[in-house]
């Protein structure tokens, strides 16, 4: 990897060509907004492993030292994960999370942990890690076994480091005037919606409504065999004002709940 300092525009854009890649139908959608508005990414999120050298923490150093400030702590006990979410002046929120490895089976935290030891951690502190795709190899019974404990832990364990979604700012199109009518032109156009607790995750009293496409499926390379799986989604955000006018600038843990459930293998 490339240990030399990029813009944090550069990155954000090398960011979104591997997610892309991942997630045609993200760029489809792009393409159906963009013939009439100028699309604005409220915010991206990835997904790592609560590990030394690879916790939430260790992801963002590289945005920490771009100019991101941490912002707040989230905890989702059901899917057994912690998050944060960061700031910076000029870009896109950023949202990370972690698999809370000590509350798993012992047999996943084994698995997991070999995973983890592959990875070159100096690696991690570079720009570059932020879209390096997975830095281990993977057995495809690894990514089932996974997957029956954790629909999280497995798509962390097939896509590695990469963004799992880019988000649209309803706010900024001027074409729609409700978060339902952008969900409409959405299916419209033949993608499907994550319905996990209703198509549209929170409330105006919250000052946050999301909704997301399901996740592309993709066929991905495992040492021993290839299996299509669920990758990257796209999500859409509408912020409402707050008490002093500006617009919310946080997340909603229960809607991010049901926005994870967009990499589901099944239906939820």
């Amino acid at each position: 990897m490339s240990s030399l300092k990029q813009s944090i525009e550069q990155v954000f854009e090398n960011m979104w060509q591997d997610y892309l890649a991942l997630n045609p139908d993200a760029l489809k959608i792009f393409e159906l907004f963009s013939q009439k508005d100028t699309v604005v990414n409220d915010h991206v999120a990835f997904r790592t492993f609560g590990l030394p050298g690879l916790r939430v923490e260790d992801i963002a150093q590289p945005l920490i030292e771009a100019g991101y400030q941490e912002v707040e702590e989230y905890h989702f006990e059901k899917k057994k994960l912690r998050a944060k979410h960061y700031a910076h002046p000029s870009m896109p929120l950023v949202f990370i999370s972690e698999l809370i490895i000590e509350e798993f089976s012992r047999e996943a935290q084994i698995l997991i942990k070999q995973l983890a030891s592959q990875v070159n951690m100096e690696t991690v502190k570079s720009q570059d890690f932020l879209y390096s795709g997975r830095p281990w190899t993977l057995v495809s019974d690894v990514y089932e076994r996974l997957l029956e404990e954790s629909e999280y832990a497995a798509w962390v364990a097939a896509f590695g480091y990469r963004p799992n979604h880019f988000t649209v700012s309803i706010n900024d199109l001027t074409q729609f005037k409700s978060i339902e009518e952008v969900n409409q032109f959405v299916k419209d156009n033949g993608f499907a919606l994550n319905t996990s607790g209703g198509e549209v995750k929170g409330t105006p009293e919250s000052f946050l409504e999301q909704s997301s496409t399901m996740a592309n499926t993709v066929e991905v390379t495992f040492s021993d065999k290839n299996l299509s799986i669920p990758s990257c989604f796209y999500e859409f955000a509408l912020r409402y004002p707050l008490a002093n006018g500006e617009l919310f600038k946080g997340f909603i843990a229960s809607s991010a709940d049901k926005i994870f459930e967009s990499t589901n293998t099944k239906a939820a």
